[in-house]
Parts: structure tokens; C-alpha cells; sequence
């Protein structure tokens, strides 16, 4: 028996429905659910066929069902990442804010630079890695809010789960962030964001956007 490889460029997602169980082998990266094979990773779907010699002799008593089964070819997703886009220590990184607790937030890193991330990776920003000054002061539900578009740098790998990363320069911070009444709010200070429509004001580390001279000056932040 001898083996070959198609392989589809489209990127295939976790959770994503590739075909009916009848169709396939389900192999490495895919797992079956009601009559469907899908795939358990983000990668790309690859088909190994296989050509059966038609003169090959089944003599148990399930032969028909084994010849069946032998025809069918493997479906594979395999894990595949573009080089020089994986987050690392000192990468100016975009997340969003998922949730919140009194000592850390808890996000999704959506970006490396410029440069939009396939999948994304958990990270935390822990309250002493939200500012630079009078850190036993910093209270996280004062800095972000789930749902917070934020500009972060990784400064470690952390633990197996997710990456630690800071906020603690001036030009890092929340860069988005949406109000109650669902307007895009406006940053008034380094501390504090305003909504156009109501005029409510709530507390967030603001990202400074200035271009100015004093942008890379870490300690005048607050």
C-alpha cells in the first residue's frame, strides 16, 4: 500500500466542519461529532490517499465492511505559522481586553506590530505592569474594561498559559474603547476617557497617541 498528499491553502479553524465521517479517516488534528469530522487545531487540511492493490485478499469474515474502510482516505489538519509573527519578549503587541479581577487583566493578543496574528494568544497584564509610578496605587478596574482595545509590550513569557505584558510606557495603554451607550469614547487625560454623547467620563490607562517629543519618556507618565 502506498501513500500520497493533497494539501488545501486555505487555513482551517478550530471547531471548523470538514466533511461527513462517511468521507474520511479522521487523523491527526480532527475528531469526530455526530456523523462529522472537524478539525481540532488551526492549520491547514491535508488529504493522504491511499491506492489499494485491487488483487489484496481480506479472508476474515468482515471483509466488505474492511474493504469499505480501506478505500477511504485520511484527513489531517496540521499546524502551520508563518515565521517572524509569533509574540516575543519585547514585541509591541494589540489585544483586547477579555476580563478583569482585582489583580490582573486578562486578554487576547489580536496583533505583533502591524501584523494581524492567525490565532490568538492569551496574555495578563498584572497590576504592577500597568504603570511606571506609584504602583501601589493602580487599581485595575481603573485602567481597563473588557472589551478594551489596548497597546501592550511583552516583557515575559510568563508561565505555560499566557504572556505577561505591560503598559507601563507613556505611548501604551488603551487605545479604543466603547462607552455604555455605545459611542467610541475620547481620551481627555492620561487616566481618563469621556463619551461623546453622554459626556460620562470612566478611568482607564490611557495610551498617549501624541507625536511629540516627549512619547518615548517612560517616567512622565503620571
Amino acid at each position: 500500500m502506498s501513500q500520497t498528499t493533497s494539501t488545501t491553502n486555505d487555513i482551517i479553524t478550530p471547531g471548523q466542519r470538514l466533511c461527513k465521517e462517511s468521507d474520511y479517516i479522521s487523523s491527526e488534528g480532527t475528531y469526530i461529532h455526530k456523523g462529522y469530522i472537524y478539525s481540532s487545531v488551526l492549520g491547514f487540511k491535508h488529504i493522504i490517499k491511499r491506492n489499494i492493490n485491487e488483487n489484496t485478499v481480506n479472508n476474515n469474515n468482515n471483509e466488505n465492511e474492511n474493504q469499505v474502510e480501506n478505500n477511504k482516505d485520511y484527513i489531517v489538519v496540521l499546524k502551520e505559522r508563518e515565521p517572524g509573527i509569533l509574540p516575543e519578549i519585547g514585541s509591541i503587541v494589540t489585544v483586547q481586553v477579555l476580563r478583569i479581577n482585582p489583580k490582573l487583566a486578562s486578554v487576547a493578543i489580536l496583533c505583533v506590530g502591524t501584523k494581524a496574528l492567525k490565532e490568538t494568544f492569551n496574555g495578563v497584564i498584572r497590576i504592577q505592569d500597568v504603570r511606571a509610578t506609584e504602583i501601589d496605587k493602580v487599581e485595575i478596574y481603573k485602567s481597563f474594561r473588557p472589551g478594551d482595545i489596548v497597546l501592550a509590550q511583552i516583557i515575559s513569557l510568563g508561565d505555560s498559559r499566557s504572556y505577561y505584558l505591560s503598559t507601563a510606557k507613556n505611548e501604551l495603554g488603551v487605545v479604543f474603547a466603547q462607552s455604555v451607550a455605545g459611542s467610541t469614547m475620547i481620551p481627555i487625560s492620561w487616566n481618563t476617557m469621556q463619551c461623546p454623547k453622554t459626556k460620562t467620563k470612566e478611568f482607564r490607562k490611557v495610551a498617549k497617541m501624541d507625536q511629540d517629543d516627549d512619547t518615548t519618556t517612560d517616567s512622565k507618565n503620571e
